[in-house]
């Protein structure tokens, strides 16, 4: 069997600058890389803490309209934590959204590309019913 690990994912935007001050500077995810390959590419990667899973997001990385990616999720221990951590940061930022699968909080990058954090919920409560 082969092993298929997402590693890598792109994010369209339409302004790097904007987009690396956001999820470097305000989200404080670590910037991996920046590097302009060529007048028509940049490449600029983050990791969110934790992740195995960065993203790509530049000029000539994508052929996505900026602010069409509304699929991600992350997933955290704690939503009450992550929506703390959020708003003090200045995103604007869901209130949390209790579901049977799990509390959920919402918010898009400036471009509009939109995110789940999800806290998954605790099955071995379930498991010894």
């Amino acid at each position: 069997m082969v092993d298929y690990r997402i590693e890598l994912v792109a994010l369209p935007v339409s302004d790097v600058d904007r987009a690396r001050a956001f999820y470097g500077d305000t989200l404080g995810w670590p910037v991996d890389h920046d590097h302009v390959v060529s007048d028509e590419v940049r490449f600029v990667q983050v990791t969110p803490p934790g992740s195995a899973c960065s993203i790509a997001f530049g000029r000539g990385i994508s052929e996505m309209a900026p602010g069409s990616l509304r699929a991600l999720q992350v997933v955290v221990s704690s939503a009450d934590e992550a929506l703390a951590d959020l708003r003090g940061r200045g995103v604007e930022a869901s209130d949390i959204d209790e579901q049977p699968w799990g509390r959920f909080v919402y918010f898009s990058d400036p471009d509009g590309n939109s995110w789940a954090v999800q806290e998954l919920p605790d099955y071995s409560a379930q498991a010894q019913q």
